[in-house]
């Protein structure tokens, strides 16, 4: 990856509903302009974002998405209200910024749920959108979502039981994030540091099925765990606001754009026929299934594509 770079800006986008959204800019002011997308929900944009980047060829933008990393509110605090944080409110959240720092057209750069507001995003505004680099690639259905919280229980039987039986036992047959969701919203602070800790644990363990994984250091925080805890519960427990099967249906909107997906064929909980079936309905996208790759694998792949792109 590329050494680390600095910002040479950064600011507070006020997006509306009392949300202010922090933005930075890196790389080379007149370069080729590019916006990360980062995952989560709540996971925020982190310093390592920039390194995929060549900064003598490209301008980057990183944000944090509402409620988490700089912006602000904090979804970590038990007061604040999640109902305008949407994906349809990170959409024009994403088309704001761009027309606040003056960009025509960006390359969008995501993964995991940042694969999935990539493509709401760039189906959304396809004019706005120069290139897509997405790895670990969702779509957050609700399909998707059963499949993450209670068909990987199959892979890892005693770790999920235990995730199952962390909330109450009338809704363990019901839908997990949602349960959750409303135990981390619970007024008794010890109820939700449980219930952060048991989300961040199953985290933890319904990706780890690659041999190269390590927990997640980011979890040892509360503030972080309990933050992104509820953001997660709150996007999966609705399946993200999309409608079901939009995501693929819409792919087509997307010709014209070309774009590269990078997947590892054992991130068994995000399975591949997700990003195979993008690559179908998404005429000017290549597919990589990296057949050793888990979770967040693919990195060299990734710089390929965004150094191919710079030229």
């Amino acid at each position: 990856m590329y050494p680390e770079t600095e910002p040479y800006d950064h600011g507070m986008l006020e997006v509306g509903d009392g949300q202010l959204v922090y933005w930075e800019v890196c790389g080379n002011p007149d370069g080729k302009p590019a916006v990360v997308v980062h995952g989560g929900p709540g996971s925020g944009a982190g310093p390592s974002w920039r390194r995929f980047f060549d900064p003598a060829q490209y301008k980057v933008v990183l944000f944090d998405q509402r409620g988490c990393g700089r912006s602000t509110p904090d979804a970590a605090g038990a007061e604040v209200d999640l109902s305008t944080n949407t994906t349809w409110h990170l959409v024009a959240d994403m088309e704001k910024l761009r027309e606040h720092l003056g960009i025509e057209k960006w390359l969008l750069l995501g993964a995991s749920w940042g694969a999935t507001l990539g493509f709401a995003y760039a189906e959304q505004h396809p004019g706005s959108v120069s290139e897509i680099v997405l790895f670990s690639v969702t779509n957050t259905t609700a399909r998707e979502v059963e499949w993450v919280t209670r068909d990987m229980g199959r892979v890892f039987p005693e770790e999920w039981a235990r995730f199952r039986d962390g909330v109450p036992a009338s809704e363990r047959d019901g839908n997990l994030a949602l349960a959750y969701s409303r135990l981390l919203h619970d007024p008794d602070p010890a109820v939700r540091e449980k219930a952060a800790r048991d989300w961040c644990d199953w985290e933890d363990t319904h990706i780890a099925t690659h041999p190269a994984y390590k927990p997640d250091p980011r979890y040892q925080d509360p503030v972080f765990r309990l933050r992104f805890a509820r953001l997660v519960t709150h996007y999966w427990g609705h399946a993200a606001w999309i409608e079901d099967g939009a995501l693929l249906r819409d792919a087509g909107k997307l010709a014209g754009i070309p774009g590269v997906l990078i997947h590892g064929r054992l991130d068994l909980s995000s399975p591949a026929d997700i990003p195979w079936k993008m690559a179908q309905a998404w005429p000017d996208a290549e597919l990589h299934l990296v057949e050793d790759g888990g979770h967040g694998t693919g990195t060299d792949l990734v710089l390929q594509a965004l150094d191919r792109f710079a030229n």
